[in-house]
């Protein structure tokens, strides 16, 4: 029996997809017959056939697919024949699930684009294509289904076939095969017919049989991600992970990326015991003389061509989070087995998904795809995707929900990842602390606008000064006049302005000051970036709090009563979310408290750390 296929069937909504699987796991006798009882009952209720079966009902699960006749989730069957076993995702059609249909993509062989005969070629259809190709599937088979309801015209399949090689030939899409079909039917999915006479070729089912499963290309270095350190005694060390790449003998000798370090492999455990050597998708364990600092997320990769190493790169993006992209905004990238903490640097463009154009972008928005630079805050091994589909694939998790926002291929990494290297310096934060006798300190000031943030700022900066301390002030109107007069109050704009600012104070207290910022920064993920900025015991986060009734009535400024008139858009706390730190180092509740006696609280909370180096 060959290998089994993985492949995914997309399309556009209401093509014939499920139904396309249904009939495939009747005719191969995948269906048992008290589902076949259950089906017909079923199709009584929920089927769109008449009296007939409804074969689309033994895909469409959730009770909402059924009621409407639609696909919401990936819906995952396997089935076989003889000559080999399926594995088939049924991808829903419907652009607002597309991140579904990224799911079944993702780790498919072979992509299966149906068409319905009576409508052509859809957008969904081209955003599937470049969906699945972006995804690494390089075999597309074309399934011009329905041809039943068009009189099984030989013209409409043609035309229909044409039009679809021109959109493969502009995504890349080199190999393409063509299949007219009727799943209702049968015909020409599982059996031959007489309805086409014209069509001389094999069914949809035997081409899937015969169809090849990418193997590595030949001469490919060894490459493994470390999944797990296995230590079950003080004798044994092993390095748990599946290879990606290339070949490994016991003996080779390998190193170890981003540490770069040496060293040869001694022995390969598997299931069932020890072996001389690995190929690609065989999970092992390997050990190693002599021992060498290895932990998850490292790539174990041959000596002679390590992997690379980098920590900024281009890659696409198709974007799967119902709140934009923000460029700037902290995000956890996953790839392989590593995480790391990530930004979306620039947008390139976003692709128009029905004919490829690039248009210029500030966001990327649900479902859309686009090319973007990429940072994150640690070198990591990769390699470009389409050299290899599990060190170039990746995602984006939101810091806040977990949810995840993004998945991503790795197109290649940027020049100055390798030209820019960070240059030590003989003197350090630690010594300029010493020389002002004082811990270099972050203290950010969070809160709505008119809480208080400012004058409690510029009470303590008035404070520290009058003790003897080496202190800077950044106000975020101050900041808006010069370092960030190019941005506005957009969502974009405001996740640029924390950022810019945050990397400014890193840069004082790495000169031994202390920084104050009172900012705004609305969003947590962002004052989370800022704290990860700095090292333990170095960032206090102070929440300014009052009511959005209080600040309101205080409005020193008239911006609230702006903002309520409609005259300022993006607003914080009328038409612009301010999220609550969760847990603040520090809350000062200023509808209560005068300024004074915040500024007492606050440098009673910081005078240990201010101390730290006297």
């Amino acid at each position: 029996m060959l290998p089994p296929l993985r492949f995914v069937l997309c399309g556009s909504v209401d093509d014939g997809k499920s139904t396309v699987i249904g009939r495939l796991l009747h005719d191969c006798g995948q269906v048992f017959s008290d589902q076949l009882r259950r089906l017909e009952r079923d199709s009584v209720r929920f089927g769109t056939q008449g009296t007939e079966v409804d074969l689309a009902l033994l895909v469409d699960g959730l009770r909402d697919e059924r009621e409407q006749g639609i696909t919401i989730d990936v819906a995952y069957r396997s089935f076989e024949t003889p000559r080999r076993r399926f594995i088939v995702a049924d991808a829903p059609g419907h652009e607002q699930y597309t991140r579904n249909m990224a799911t079944g993509a993702s780790t498919a062989d072979l992509a299966v684009v149906l068409v319905d005969a009576r409508r052509g070629i859809q957008s969904q259809t081209a955003r599937h294509t470049r969906i699945a190709a972006m995804f690494g599937v390089r075999q597309v088979v074309l399934a011009v289904n329905k041809m039943d309801l068009v009189r099984w015209d030989r013209s409409v399949f043609e035309s229909i076939e044409a039009r679809y090689r021109e959109v493969a030939d502009e995504i890349g899409v080199a190999e393409v095969q063509a299949f007219p079909i009727s799943a209702l039917t049968g015909d020409n999915l599982t059996r031959g017919g007489e309805s086409m006479p014209w069509y001389a070729g094999p069914t949809l089912l035997a081409h899937l049989e015969r169809a090849e499963v990418g193997a590595s290309p030949a001469g490919q270095p060894f490459r493994m991600p470390v999944q797990y350190v296995i230590r079950p005694d003080p004798d044994f060390r092993g390095y748990s992970g599946r290879v990606a790449a290339g070949t490994v003998k016991v003996g080779d000798a390998v190193r170890i990326s981003p540490a770069g370090t040496a060293s040869r492999v001694e022995s390969i455990a598997a299931w069932g015991g020890d072996r001389d050597r690995a190929a690609k998708g065989d999970s092992v364990t390997l050990t190693l003389a002599p021992d060498v600092d290895v932990a998850r997320g490292d790539v174990v990769g041959a000596a002679d061509s390590p992997v690379e190493v980098a920590d900024q790169f281009q890659a696409r993006l198709l974007w799967m989070h119902d709140k934009p992209l923000a460029v700037g905004r902290p995000y956890v990238m996953r790839l392989h087995s590593r995480e790391v903490g990530a930004t979306v640097t620039r947008i390139k463009h976003r692709l128009d998904a029905s004919d490829g154009n690039a248009l210029a972008a500030a966001d990327l928005k649900l479902n859309d795809l686009g090319t973007a630079n990429l940072a994150t805050d640690r070198p990591v091994p990769f390699a470009p995707f389409d050299e290899s589909r599990a060190l170039g694939g990746f995602i984006l998790i939101d810091r806040a929900t977990n949810a995840t926002a993004a998945a991503g291929t790795i197109l290649f990494p940027l020049m100055r990842a390798a030209n820019v290297k960070w240059q030590d310096l003989d003197v350090s934060k630690d010594i300029r602390s010493r020389l002002k006798l004082q811990r270099a300190q972050c203290v950010w000031l969070t809160g709505m606008s008119a809480s208080g943030k400012s004058t409690i700022a510029n009470l303590l900066d008035k404070r520290l000064t009058i003790e003897g301390r080496h202190t800077y002030l950044l106000d975020g109107d101050n900041v808006r006049h010069g370092l960030c007069r190019d941005l506005g109050f957009t969502e974009v704009d405001r996740v640029e302005n924390i950022r810019r600012v945050a990397e400014v104070a890193r840069l004082m207290v790495d000169a031994g000051l202390i920084a104050i910022v009172a900012f705004i920064s609305p969003f947590r993920s962002e004052r989370d970036y800022a704290r990860g900025l700095f090292e333990p015991g170095e960032f206090t986060e102070v929440f300014v709090d009052a009511s959005l009734e209080v600040c309101a009535a205080r409005d020193p400024k008239g911006l609230y009563a702006k903002a309520l008139r409609g005259e300022i858009r993006n607003f914080t706390g009328v038409d612009s979310p301010y999220e609550r730190p969760e847990h603040p180092d520090l809350r000062l509740d200023t509808e209560t408290l005068s300024p004074e006696e915040c500024v007492d609280l606050l440098t009673e909370q910081l005078d240990s750390r201010l101390r730290g180096s006297e």
